[in-house]
């Protein structure tokens, strides 16, 4: 049980970003869709759990060490490169929807142009990866649930402070703008470019299970858990539609509205959230394209810190309703191989 439990938190810190806590995902996917919203959170937990399952079992069945072991076999010798290259693009796009994150966080909070918290939080991961930080990465992941239990207490609190009709909050949600159309499509748009970002990580972690049911509960467990976490912070927002339409940091808001301190916290929670997810992913998207120990490394941070920070000046709200829904549309493609390969390995076939 102890290994299903560490392969779920793996999952679970994976998804829960700085634009997961900030509320704004959460708003654009679920909350702007009403009562509907509901459905779409049950919805996601369905998929989530399914493929969490089924890529750690993936890992275990396959005894992986790398991920790459796992993405070759998922699309076969011609689509498994193809696929590592989708999954590279999705973190780059992670990591410079969380610079915009900073810059939205130091504006809202501080009246800091936005700009400059971006370039800030590009600084700081660049020096952090630079010196190999290794101590300061882990001691914000030993912090991450402590930061999430300050979130949702504040969230929990909204619930018991809701001012307006059921009908009128829902009126005021539908107003808000949406990632996709329907409720379903945007439902698992979340879901696939999460997938995509979490998918190599959730290869590896099966990977340590030698038991594949071991494996397949740990997933199972993660979906549940982040199907349950997205319902709660949907519910919650969904309380205080009077207040966080229109803001781009909405649980930040929420902060603020009880006491301007309970708001410093959130925005220092925040911003430790972005800083550990900008530093994972563009960590992980470097040792892709050159070995850690050479010059070259710290030539390919800099670069992409920089062109990251170009790209954040968008804006945290733009880039999450555009950027994240085409890489949606390209977790699909990898959601597809994944179940194909499933099925392939139920029947004892190999994909080649």
């Amino acid at each position: 049980m102890k290994k299903s439990i560490q392969i779920a938190g793996a999952f679970v810190s994976l998804v829960v970003g700085a634009g997961f806590a900030s509320g704004q995902e959460i708003m654009q996917y679920f909350t702007s869709f009403g009562l509907m919203s509901v459905f779409g959170c049950i919805v996601a937990t369905i998929i989530f759990t399914m493929l969490g399952m089924t890529l750690a079992q993936i890992g275990s069945d396959l005894q992986t060490t790398s991920h790459k072991e796992g993405i070759h076999f998922i699309g076969g010798r011609f689509f498994g490169p193809v696929l590592d290259q989708l999954i590279s693009f999705v973190l780059f796009g992670i990591a410079v929807v969380m610079l915009a994150g900073a810059g939205s966080t130091f504006n809202q909070m501080y009246s800091v142009d936005a700009s400059v918290g971006s370039l800030f939080m590009a600084i700081l991961v660049v020096i952090t990866l630079l010196l190999n930080a290794e101590s300061i990465i882990k001691m914000l992941a030993a912090l991450m649930p402590y930061l999430l239990g300050i979130i949702f207490i504040l969230l929990i609190y909204s619930l018991f402070t809701m001012e307006y009709s059921v009908s009128e909050l829902n009126v005021i949600a539908k107003s808000q703008p949406s990632a996709s159309p329907h409720w379903f499509s945007s439902a698992v748009i979340y879901v696939s470019y999460n997938i995509a970002a979490g998918a190599a990580m959730l290869i590896v972690m099966g990977g340590t299970a030698t038991n594949r049911k071991v494996a397949r509960r740990g997933g199972a467990l993660g979906g549940i858990i982040l199907g349950l976490l997205i319902l709660l912070i949907n519910v919650a927002l969904f309380a205080k539609m009077d207040i966080v339409a229109g803001v781009e940091m909405p649980t930040l808001e929420l902060a603020k509205q009880i006491h301007p301190t309970v708001g410093i916290i959130m925005s220092f929670v925040l911003l430790a959230m972005i800083y550990s997810t900008a530093v994972g992913t563009l960590y992980i998207l470097a040792v892709r394209i050159v070995k850690q120990d050479r010059f070259a490394f710290k030539v390919v941070i800099n670069l992409l810190c920089i062109v990251g920070f170009a790209i954040s000046l968008v804006g945290f709200t733009t880039l999450i309703s555009k950027l994240y829904v085409i890489m949606g549309y390209l977790g699909i493609v990898l959601i597809l191989f994944i179940m194909i390969s499933a099925l392939f390995k139920s029947s004892g076939r190999k994909v080649t």
